[in-house]
C-alpha cells in the first residue's frame, strides 16, 4: 500500500517542482530595482549637458545636442553583441558587466577635465552600459509568457519612473554640487546595483510544460505552459521582424518630441515656470506609472489591437500639442499622449515576450535594443532639423506622421480579419 501511494506521489512533486518559476517575484522585482537605481545618472544628467560643457570649455553649449545621443548611439551598437555573449558566457555575468561598466562610465565622466576625455566617458557609458537589454535578456532566460510579458512591463515602470525622479534629484541637488561632478557622485548607484545583483541567481531556462495552480511557491510568478519549438523548425521570423519595425517606430514618434518640449511649452503658454514645465514633461511617464499594470491585463491576449490604438493616441497627443492654447488644454493633450505611451510600451513589451519563445533571450532583446535606440538618435537627428528649420511645432508633425502611417498599417490585417470574420456563413451545428 506504501509503494502505491509513493508511486502516485512522484509524479505530484514532480509537476509541483515544474510549476514553480526560475525566479520569484521578489527576484523579478529586484532587478527592476536595481535598473531604477543604476539609471538614475544615465536619464537625469543628460538634461542638464547645457551646464556642464560650459565647465569644459564650451561656452555656448554647441556641442550638447550631439553628446546627448552618443550613449544611445554607442549603445545601439554594443547591444546585440552583449546580448549575443551573454547566451554564451551567462547572463547574469553579463548584466553585472554592464553594471559596472556603467559605472565606469560615470567616474571617467564626472573626473573628466576636457571635453574630449568627456566625450569618450559617454561612449564608454554606451559600449559598456546597456543594463536595460542585459536586464531583460536575464528576466528573458528564467521566464516566459505572461510571466515575462508582466516582467518587461515592470522593467519600463523602472524606467518611467527614473525619467521622472532622476532630473528632479539632480536639480535638487545642484546648488550644492554641479551636475559635472555629479556624474562622479552618482556612479555609487550602479556599483550598489552590482552588489544587490550578486545575490540573484543565474537563471535557468524557463520551465517547460510548467501548470498554473497551486504547486507555486508563495509570492512567486508561475508560469504558462511553454510553446515548445520542434528541432529543425526554427521560430517564424515574421513576428519578429514586425516587432523590430513597432519599436523604431514607436520610440522614434514619442522621443521627438522631448528635445523641444519645453521651448515648445514657453511658446504655447507664455509665462510657465520651469516646475510646471517639468509637471507637463512627466505627465505622460506618470500615466504609465499609474496605468500600465491594468493596460496589461486588458491588452495581453490582443496586443496588436493596443499598439494600433497607443498609435492613434500617440498621433492625437503630439497633433494636439500644436493646437493647445491654454494650460488645460495642454495638460488634456499630454495626458493623450501618455495613454499612447502606455498602450504602445506595454503592448510592445507582450509581442516581444511572444517573440522570445523559442529564441535566446540575450540576442533577442539585444536586437531589441538596437531597433530602439536607433529609433531615439533618428528622432533626435530629425528633431534637431526640424526645429531648425520650422521651430518646435515641425519635430511634432513629423512624429504625427509616422504614428499614423505606422497605426493604419498595424490596424489594416485587424480590420481585414475582422470582416472576413463577420462575413464567413456560420457552420451548421
Amino acid at each position: 500500500m506504501s509503494t502505491a501511494t509513493s508511486r502516485r506521489t512522484e509524479p505530484a512533486a514532480a509537476v509541483e517542482t515544474k510549476a514553480r518559476p526560475a525566479l520569484a517575484r521578489r527576484q523579478v522585482h529586484a532587478v527592476a530595482g536595481c535598473y531604477f537605481v543604476a539609471s538614475f545618472a544615465a536619464l537625469g544628467l543628460p538634461p542638464y549637458l547645457t551646464e556642464v560643457l560650459p565647465e569644459l570649455g564650451d561656452g555656448a553649449a554647441r556641442w550638447a545636442g550631439l553628446l546627448y545621443v552618443v550613449p544611445t548611439l554607442f549603445g545601439a551598437l554594443g547591444a546585440p553583441l552583449w546580448g549575443r555573449l551573454a547566451d554564451r558566457f551567462g547572463r547574469k555575468r553579463l548584466l553585472l558587466r554592464a553594471q559596472l561598466g556603467l559605472a565606469a562610465a560615470f567616474l571617467l565622466a564626472g573626473w573628466a577635465d576636457s571635453l574630449a576625455t568627456f566625450a569618450a566617458a559617454l561612449v564608454v557609458q554606451g559600449v559598456l552600459g546597456g543594463t536595460f537589454a542585459a536586464s531583460n535578456g536575464y528576466l528573458g532566460a528564467a521566464l516566459e509568457g505572461h510571466a515575462l510579458s508582466r516582467a518587461l512591463t515592470l522593467m519600463q515602470g523602472s524606467a518611467r519612473a527614473a525619467l521622472v525622479f532622476a532630473p528632479i534629484v539632480v536639480g535638487s541637488l545642484t546648488p550644492w554640487l554641479s551636475p559635472h561632478r555629479q556624474y562622479a557622485l552618482l556612479a555609487v548607484l550602479p556599483l550598489a546595483a552590482a552588489l544587490m545583483l550578486v545575490t540573484l541567481p543565474e537563471p535557468a531556462a524557463a520551465h517547460t510544460g510548467a501548470v498554473q495552480g497551486d504547486g507555486a511557491a508563495p509570492g512567486a510568478e508561475v508560469t504558462e505552459p511553454a510553446e515548445t519549438v520542434p528541432a529543425g523548425d526554427p521560430p517564424d521570423a515574421r513576428p519578429l521582424r514586425a516587432l523590430y519595425a513597432l519599436e523604431f517606430a514607436f520610440v522614434f514618434s514619442t522621443v521627438i518630441s522631448f528635445p523641444y518640449l519645453i521651448s515648445l511649452i514657453s511658446q504655447q503658454l507664455p509665462g510657465t515656470g520651469p516646475l510646471m514645465s517639468g509637471v507637463l514633461f512627466a505627465l505622460p511617464h506618470l500615466c504609465y506609472l499609474v496605468a500600465a499594470m491594468g493596460v496589461h491585463a486588458a491588452f495581453r491576449s490582443r496586443p496588436r489591437t493596443g499598439i494600433a490604438l497607443g498609435f492613434g493616441c500617440i498621433a492625437a497627443g503630439l497633433a494636439g500639442h500644436g493646437l493647445a492654447g491654454s494650460l488645460a488644454s495642454f495638460i488634456a493633450v499630454r495626458l493623450v499622449l501618455g495613454a499612447g505611451l502606455t498602450l504602445g510600451l506595454v503592448c510592445l513589451s507582450v509581442l516581444a515576450a511572444d517573440c522570445a519563445k523559442g529564441r535566446a533571450p540575450g540576442g533577442l532583446f539585444g536586437s531589441i535594443e538596437f531597433f530602439s535606440k536607433a529609433g531615439a538618435v533618428a528622432a533626435g537627428v530629425a528633431a534637431t532639423a526640424g526645429n531648425d528649420w520650422f521651430g518646435p511645432v515641425a519635430p511634432l508633425l513629423t512624429g504625427t506622421a509616422i504614428a499614423v502611417a505606422t497605426g493604419l498599417a498595424t490596424a489594416a490585417p485587424l480590420l481585414a480579419r475582422t470582416l472576413r470574420t463577420r462575413r464567413s456563413p456560420r457552420c451548421p451545428r
